[in-house]
């Protein structure tokens, strides 16, 4: 008996400290693994708001980076340089109901529109102080959201209602709806069409909205893609990026063929992903705690180059377009969610021996 108890205390206290190093984990998360590509500069503590704190999208405008806390309903603003190579040390907060998720700008009009899916609303405030304006009900889950310039129509991506709602920011008001064939996950748009490109996790497939006409003037399967969720474009190469968060892929969609032309393994859970023209690289955000670096070698040849131990739950990025840093946003257990921040060093290159993996697919016709 003295024996059995001491084989159950033995195998107790495993679990014991296993349990411990696992909150550990979550509550202080370490440094970013080490990079060849990019440079971890610091970390953006923002406050706590309840025991569990999950944020989700993040936008950059041109003097600041805007943060939709999810689980606690605040969005932040945190300040940046002149130069934008920096972030400074000023947080202001907005808070308010529970599953806030995307916030989009409308810097000509010092107006920013935030879909809160807790009480289907969109709220607009002035994004130069968070003062609250109006709110404006609208379908069930309203989640993505962006501002369209050329229709002057603010899009918001309704999950559950199967819908997309149009805005207009002028009239802050809701001024037309359009039935989606799925649940809509991220839209991004076309910058040489003006055409809309949105997801549909529980169909993958991709259907395209012309905003002027409101109407689908196109849908295509994604596949292999499983469970598609964030998505950017490339409109100077006509190439749509879009990971897949059911299998963990990142695949590559021709805008002019209508085509998966590559596809790739990336890290678990995959939920954001951001292309930086200039640089010629995709980042990819996933759950499972890391983030992906792809190389754009030509349109039609892709490789992933590095993984990037972040954290748990660290599913959600931006980069900014100007200054190319990268800004990930960490989950927090008991403790301050925060924002990692990455520089990206214009001298960086990535030689062919750098290559992380070789797993890019290739299914396309060689590049024009």
């Amino acid at each position: 008996m003295n024996s059995k108890l001491k084989i159950a205390a033995r195998v107790l206290l495993v679990l014991i400290s296993g349990i411990c190093l696992i909150l550990v984990y979550l509550v202080y998360p370490a440094n970013p693994g080490k990079s060849k590509l990019l440079k971890f500069e610091s970390f953006i503590v923002l406050p706590k708001g309840s025991a569990l704190n999950v944020l989700d999208y993040l936008s950059v405008s041109d003097d600041a980076l805007f943060v939709a806390g999810l689980s606690q309903g605040s969005v932040f603003k945190i300040a940046l340089n002149a130069d934008r190579t920096r972030v400074e040390n000023t947080v202001s907060e907005l808070q308010g109901s529970p599953e806030v998720h995307g916030v989009a700008l409308v810097p000509s009009k010092n107006l920013a529109f935030i879909t809160r899916g807790g009480i289907n609303t969109v709220d607009v405030i002035d994004p130069r102080n968070l003062h609250l304006l109006q709110s404006i009900p609208v379908a069930d889950d309203p989640d993505a959201i962006l501002y369209d310039r050329q229709t002057n129509l603010i899009y918001v991506a309704n999950g559950d209602a199967g819908l997309a709602t149009l805005i207009d920011p002028d009239k802050k008001a809701t001024v037309a709806s359009i039935i989606l064939p799925g649940k809509p996950e991220f839209p991004a748009v076309d910058s040489k069409t003006g055409i809309l490109y949105q997801n549909l996790e529980d169909i993958d497939t991709v259907v395209a909205i012309d905003l002027t006409s409101r109407s689908i003037v196109g849908e295509w399967p994604l596949a292999p893609c499983d469970k598609p969720s964030g998505m950017a474009i490339d409109s100077e190469n006509r190439r749509l990026f879009t990971v897949c968060a059911g299998n963990a892929k990142l695949v590559v969609f021709d805008l002019e063929k209508h085509r998966i032309i590559a596809s790739m393994e990336i890290g678990g859970k995959p939920d954001s992903v951001a292309f930086d023209a200039t640089l010629h690289r995709i980042y990819a955000a996933c759950a499972a705690g890391n983030l992906t670096v792809i190389s754009q070698i030509h349109a039609d040849k892709y490789d992933v180059v590095e993984r990037i131990r972040t954290h748990f739950g660290a599913h959600t990025l931006a980069v900014d377009p100007v200054g190319h840093s990268v800004y990930v946003g960490y989950a927090s257990l008991f403790g301050p969610p925060r924002v990692a921040v990455f520089s990206a060093p214009m001298n960086k290159r990535v030689a062919e021996s750098d290559h992380w993996s070789e797993s890019a697919l290739r299914l396309g016709s060689p590049h024009r």
